[in-house]
């Protein structure tokens, strides 16, 4: 069977799902033409959709920042509308690329100031979402902390000459050899777990990207893309060993190009063998993110369901039988083109031509698209109701 076939028998039983007054989907769905270009235009074959064990529940949510989280106003507001889309996932950040952390009591954020009281009662902020049935996952960036670099230089990523490098943008990195840093970033998730949460994310699994690598000078002196690569896996092993014994599961987040570039792209992320180490693989597969002519794809901001569908097809092919792994991260947000319902909703019907199941909308203002998830006061997924594992 044809992933086109399987596209239009999902596109038949949404509209089967919804009243004969409800708003058509077909301005969401492409034309055959341009579902049969997105499919297979290298001459790859086509991978076998996932077929996850009987015990998994698709996972779909929204993040949420922690100063956004901390509210329980806006607790309320947010449990709500998930139960109305039909959603049970919530991401908060418990600390973000700017090396600012909401979890009280660890050494090393007092010794810092990283620590900032944006969620008051870590505790009850997890508890008012689960005992709505809504799974709940901390977020932690880990290697781009620009105030733990800035603090504690003997950290840092530095230059030829022993200054602080920076990136692109003046933000400073920490050593993802260091094993200081491991054990920071582990107590904050230790934290997180002992507060109630589901699941520890990890975002920033990764050496720096963006400004002038060549510069980066590393605690390890020999330091390569294999090196780099052995580093993250070791340090989610590490995570696991830990964490796994305090009831929680692990994910990890990584670029979206992972899942067709298996050459480390100099950040050490390889889709496949970190997804070995964790429950689930976020790809943060955002279509305003990708160079243009991608995938043959003139502007992927424009595409964006040509983007993720072409995209999740390479991570299902990498992944092979654990591709049910797969929770990739859509875009809700605008970034030089206008997304609306039909943007949004094009990436959720492209995963689910891959057969991905799990998902999570991002949008840094934590607004989101609400009507893009449901058809006529339905969710727009047949297993929009499954609760979480």
């Amino acid at each position: 069977m044809t992933f086109l076939f399987v596209l239009l028998q999902l596109a038949g039983h949404l509209f089967a799902q919804a009243p004969a007054s409800a708003p058509a989907l077909s301005q969401s769905l492409p034309a055959a033409t341009t579902v049969a270009a997105a499919i297979g235009d290298d001459g790859a074959p086509e991978p076998a959709a996932p077929r996850p064990p009987e015990w998994f529940k698709p996972l779909r949510g929204v993040h949420m920042t922690g100063w956004a989280a901390g509210s329980a106003k806006n607790r309320r507001q947010i449990i709500n509308h998930l139960r109305l889309a039909g959603l049970n996932a919530v991401t908060i950040a418990l600390k973000e690329y700017d090396g600012l952390m909401f979890v009280r009591d660890v050494r090393l954020s007092r010794e810092t100031g990283a620590f900032v009281n944006a969620i008051p009662d870590l505790a009850a902020c997890a508890r008012d979402f689960k005992d709505a049935g809504i799974y709940t996952i901390a977020r932690i960036v880990l290697f781009k902390d620009n105030n733990l670099a800035r603090k504690r230089p003997d950290l840092a990523v530095k230059r030829p000459d022993g200054r602080l490098w920076t990136n692109a943008n003046g933000v400073a990195w920490v050593d993802p050899y260091k094993k200081e840093i491991w054990e920071y970033n582990l107590a904050i998730a230790s934290r997180a777990a002992a507060a109630g949460f589901d699941e520890i994310q990890f975002d920033y699994v990764r050496f720096p990207s963006d400004g002038n690598t060549r510069l980066c000078r590393y605690s390890r002196p020999d330091h390569s893309g294999a090196t780099a690569q052995a580093a993250l896996v070791e340090f989610l092993s590490a995570a696991r060993r830990r964490l796994r014994p305090m009831g929680v599961k692990l994910s990890a987040c990584v670029f979206g190009m992972t899942t067709s570039d298996d050459s480390g792209m100099g950040i050490g992320q390889h889709i496949a063998e970190l997804a070995r180490q964790v429950d689930f693989v976020a790809p943060m597969m955002y279509p305003s993110h990708y160079n243009k002519g991608i995938y043959g794809v003139k502007n992927p901001n424009r595409e964006p369901y040509k983007m993720i569908f072409r995209g999740l097809r390479d991570a299902v092919g990498r992944l092979g039988e654990e591709s049910w792994r797969l929770r990739p991260y859509l875009q809700d947000f605008s970034l030089g083109y206008r997304y609306r319902a039909e943007q949004v909703r094009a990436q959720i019907l492209a995963a689910a031509g891959r057969g991905v199941q799990s998902w999570t909308l991002w949008n840094p203002q934590n607004h989101y698209t609400w009507t893009a998830l449901r058809l006529n006061n339905r969710p727009i997924h047949a297993a929009g109701r499954d609760r979480a594992p």
